[in-house]
């Protein structure tokens, strides 16, 4: 059985979140199913979407855990987004935090050194 995930991520402004998004994954969206939605998919069957809802953008909290934390924190670093928070926990897990323009968080975790 196979197990898909859509983490929504509600927004008020559609071109400033798409652009945003965009720097931190990476890339465009994969898809784009209508005119308030923008979808990346971040691995099989994991969806992470933008959708312009402006009564409830900013309340969104979402972890990704990353196989290539380092690199990839770099790499959204080259295009000139920086955390504005970054902690490792007593297990060594690492978790560096993005604000979008909204306020809605995004971590992006990755395993101890």
């Amino acid at each position: 059985m196979t197990t898909d995930l859509f983490a929504g991520i509600p927004v008020s402004d559609y071109a400033t979140a798409l652009a945003w998004y965009e720097r931190l994954l990476g890339g465009p969206p994969s898809f784009l199913p209508n005119d308030t939605e923008a979808v990346w998919e971040l691995d099989e069957h994991r969806y992470l979407y933008i959708d312009v809802r402006p009564e409830h953008a900013g309340h969104a909290m979402h972890t990704v855990f990353l196989g290539d934390f380092d690199p990839r924190i770099a790499a959204i670093a080259d295009r000139g987004l920086e955390p504005t928070e970054t902690e490792t926990y007593e297990n060594g897990v690492r978790k560096a935090v993005f604000h979008d323009p909204d306020g809605n968080e995004i971590g992006l975790g990755g395993a101890p050194l």
